[in-house]
């Protein structure tokens, strides 16, 4: 069918999907979901760019 198949999709968008399928599972709103994504995004932000001074 029309359906993507995951199997070749990346591994980004892989999480990205099991992800929206844990909240929707979860019934978490939409501005709850949005608000601790953005808090995620800056976590991982930071860990990248501590990642990165430890490499020099």
């Amino acid at each position: 069918g029309e359906s993507m198949s995951l199997e070749n999709a990346p591994d980004d968008v892989k999480l990205a999907v099991d992800l929206i399928v844990l909240l929707e599972e979860n019934q978490i709103p939409t501005r709850t979901v949005l608000r601790a994504l953005d808090i995620v995004k800056r976590d991982y932000e930071k860990k990248l760019t501590r990642d990165d001074e430890a490499e020099k």
